[in-house]
């Protein structure tokens, strides 16, 4: 069952999100979840890459939630939303449209140090009504190493790059460029689970 059980209360948990790291990481620290994949339209006001993040992950849960209370979803549930960016002087990026854009935003990348943002969202459910909202970030500085033409178009050509804000999978073959990080690796792969766990347990403990 996707249940989280903390000070006796037994919530169960949909992740609103198609991304398999998600899936690992939730897995890897012992949650249980369901997975429903949000179809809203990802647009958002803020240029600010922290907001940014924050707003979508929050446009996410909140479209999964309203599918949920549709289908008539009983008990007490929490819906968690996420969205990653990366960020170099200013710039967004998120997932490549081709492989002409993730060769460039490599370019860009290489031999710098640029900001990952994750922003996730919880939303609570208890008795069918919506009892408490909650959003927040992380930033993690990377830092990579120079990459020859030949190496961008070569890590490319994997097919790895595609799926992946500012076009690189720190956790997969592109490990080989990252000189180092500043704050959460998992942030960077797609989710922070630590500061999540402790944010999902400190909304349902008493004061």
């Amino acid at each position: 069952m996707n249940r989280f059980l903390t000070n006796g209360k037994e919530y169960e948990i949909f992740l609103a999100s198609a991304s398999p790291r998600r899936r690992e990481l939730l897995t890897q620290i012992g949650l249980e979840y369901q997975v429903l994949v949000s179809d809203v339209e990802e647009k958002t006001v803020s240029n600010a890459p922290w907001k940014m993040v924050e707003e979508l992950s929050a446009l996410k849960a909140g479209a999964v939630l309203a599918r949920l209370l549709e289908d008539g979803q009983k008990g007490a549930f929490v819906v968690i939303g996420a969205d990653t960016v990366v960020a170099l002087e200013g710039e967004i990026m998120g997932k490549p449209k081709d492989e002409q854009e993730a060769a460039r935003m490599l370019s860009r990348l290489q031999g710098r140090t640029h900001q990952v943002y994750t922003g996730v969202t919880f939303v609570y459910v208890e008795e069918g009504e919506r009892s408490y909202d909650i959003s927040f970030h992380e930033k993690t500085e990377v830092t990579m190493y120079p990459m020859s033409r030949e190496e961008i178009r070569a890590y490319v050509d994997t097919g790895e790059p595609m799926d992946k804000a500012g076009a690189y999978g720190i956790q997969g073959r592109c490990a080989a460029y990252i000189k180092g990080i500043c704050g959460d690796y998992n942030n960077v792969v797609g989710l922070p689970v630590g500061r999540l766990y402790q944010e999902l347990q400190k909304i349902c403990r008493p004061e």
